[in-house]
């Protein structure tokens, strides 16, 4: 059903190259015939951001002249100086084919796997999905991920084999992989290069042949999927919208379904890729819609625009929401300058709309003071979002190291939640702790079971099931603490599988282990934010770790500095920084070696006294020393 040809391809094999109307389309009363909504996945590097501008370029959405970078629909410096898609982006395209005029709206996707919650979103407005695979590399884990949550959206795939210019391509081999694993047939796969814009016509008339128009109702009612949205200092929320039915035009009344909260539709429009004004938005169409709101909480994605009588909301049901993401990481992010707090919150709400996946939530730190508890969904994703804060709100942060939530049971029975290790009680004061166990699922190709599985047992891992779903591929079911894949569990298992494995979990409970908690001391002070809970076992090797790693990032001083790892009053792992000194007998020329002496005695005697009121410099790198490990 996904990779046949579809019962709505009824239109032959392009006879011409398609241009675009210098007009706008009309729409007649059967535009939804002519309407193509589609995204493009993939693995990170295959080149979707590049096809998107091809595609942009052939049907003169942006004429040449204007591109004036690659991957135009990565807006933001992130993007275009790390070369990764992080956002999800729209754009509307007008293509002549077979002599019609269609719509074509194309939503880019990113391919790193800390944000697929991104392509999940955008597969819900779309019908249809073009898969890319890198022809020198083939089927790797994100292709598998992103193509498997196509297939539950019930979309129509288009397989496409990119970089077939360059010479390690192996066009052949690739395209029996995708058949093999997929089942798509050889001969339906269409070998392009994005960059140089081979086939990319031949691919838009597939696109319009393959994939279905939208199919929605008549009805008196409006209703439309927020699959995004953003905050604009001057306009407000501004929603990103797949119309499900009816129509909403400019002026309308509208109504979040979600509070109830009722507004007017002061501007709607399409992407081009840049907003282009429009008197409304039909049922099929994917468009923006300015709200006017300022509180960032009322557009939240998932959420439905309604349209209709205003005594029929009661009897209105929304749309489908989105599955609610699980974070991985959780970390504090505190301001360096205390009075930015407040700028911080409106910066994490504000964030927070246009990237659904980060959760937030107060948080008071005795070294650090006011700050909040973040949930990411990976390393990558919490380093973005940190860059974000910094660049977009030109705020100073401190980011701690990750954690997970703990249960601690009292001597006297009640049951204390604790979130951040300071917050862990004296030793003596409670009975046993409880950490976070999780299912989880590793999809990899059977060549790396023995390696993926070692990883696995030395984070405490109980291996519960193994199953082939062919002669390559393999699922290892593992019941796991969640505490020990939150720092580099990801970064290992792309390194053992070459990319191919790919993983997902679900919690299973709390259960009791000999947990403690390691101080961190700098100069004899404990630093809160890098204190964390772990299993006594691994306690020495991590201290160890990260006083060799502080010592590393910690500038010199000009007096001595121990770095002390410790459990309670026990010190476990020891580093000591040397003070900077000056070479205080340069000077001398002669005489007694007392002279020398008398003066090495005094500069002792100062860096004493510098040690006693000596603050010590702490770097934002020491406080992300201990999330990678060597």
């Amino acid at each position: 059903m996904f990779f046949g040809i579809s019962q709505y391809s009824t239109y032959c094999l392009p006879r011409r190259a398609g241009t675009r109307h210098s007009a706008a389309v009309s729409l007649t009363t059967h535009y939804l015939d002519n309407i193509r909504n589609f995204c493009i996945i993939a693995h990170i590097d295959h080149g979707k951001s590049t096809l998107a501008d091809r595609l942009l370029e052939i049907t003169n959405t942006v004429e040449k002249r204007d591109m004036t970078h690659g991957q135009l629909l990565d807006t933001m410096d992130i993007e275009q100086e790390r070369g990764i898609t992080i956002k999800l982006q729209p754009v509307r395209m007008d293509w002549e084919y077979e002599g019609k005029d269609y719509i074509l709206n194309l939503i880019d996707t990113p391919g790193h796997v800390d944000f697929s919650y991104e392509v999940s979103r955008s597969l819900a407005a779309c019908e249809g999905a073009v898969l890319v695979v890198d022809a020198t590399q083939g089927i790797q884990a994100q292709t598998l991920a992103n193509t498997y949550m196509a297939i539950e959206h019930d979309l129509e795939i288009i397989a496409v084999l990119n970089k077939i210019d360059l010479p390690a391509a192996d066009p052949e081999k690739r395209a029996a992989e995708i058949e093999s694993v997929f089942g798509i047939p050889k001969e339906e796969i269409i070998q392009i290069s994005a960059k140089e814009g081979t086939n990319v016509e031949s691919l838009l008339g597939t696109i319009v042949t393959k994939i279905p128009p939208p199919k929605t109702p008549e009805t008196p009612q409006a209703r439309a999927l927020i699959f995004d949205s953003i905050y604009d200092t001057y306009r407000g929320v501004v929603a990103y919208v797949r119309v499900k039915e009816g129509e909403i035009k400019k002026g309308d009344s509208l109504y979040f379904m979600n509070n109830k909260k009722k507004f007017e539709a002061l501007e709607v429009g399409y992407f081009r890729p840049q907003y282009e004004k429009h008197s409304s938005l039909k049922n099929g169409e994917v468009g923006y819609i300015v709200t006017g709101q300022k509180s960032v909480g009322d557009a939240r994605v998932g959420d439905t625009i309604w349209k209709g009588k205003e005594g029929d909301l009661a009897k209105a049901t929304a749309l489908p929401g989105y599955k609610k993401v699980m974070p991985f990481v959780f970390a504090s992010i505190f301001t360096v300058d205390a009075d930015d707090y407040k700028e911080l919150r409106e910066a994490l709400d504000k964030l927070s709309l246009n990237d659904a996946a980060l959760q937030f939530e107060p948080e008071r730190s005795s070294a650090l003071g006011f700050g909040f508890r973040c949930g990411f969904l990976g390393l990558l994703h919490m380093e973005i979002v940190q860059e974000r804060l910094e660049r977009e709100y030109d705020l100073s942060l401190i980011v701690t190291a990750p954690s997970v939530v703990y249960k601690v049971i009292m001597k006297k029975g009640e049951e204390v939640t604790v979130a951040t290790p300071s917050d862990l009680p004296d030793g003596g004061t409670y009975d046993h702790v409880k950490e976070p166990w999780i299912k989880m699922e590793i999809v990899t190709p059977s060549e790396y079971v023995g390696s993926i599985m070692k990883i696995c047992n030395d984070r405490r891992g109980i291996h519960k099931d193994m199953q082939y779903l062919n002669e390559n591929r393999v699922i290892l079911i593992y019941e796991i603490p969640l505490a020990t894949i939150v720092i580099d569990f990801y970064d290992a298992l792309k390194s053992t599988s070459q990319g191919y494995a790919s993983v997902s979990y679900d919690f299973l409970d709390y259960r009791q282990s000999d947990l403690v908690k390691v101080d961190i001391l700098i100069a004899g002070d404990r630093v809160d934010p890098l204190a964390h809970i772990m299993h006594r076992s691994e306690a020495q090797k991590t201290g160890k770790r990260i006083t060799a790693k502080l010592k590393e990032i910690i500038p010199k001083h000009q007096f001595q500095v121990a770095i002390q790892a410790a459990i309670g009053g026990k010190v476990i792992a020891r580093e000591t920084i040397s003070a900077m000194r000056k070479d205080v007998t340069a000077k001398l020329y002669g005489g007694d070696v007392t002279r020398k002496n008398k003066l090495l005695k005094k500069q002792k005697a100062g860096k004493k006294r510098l040690k006693m009121i000596g603050k010590v410099e702490m770097p934002q790198e020491a406080f992300l020393a201990i999330l990678k490990k060597d």
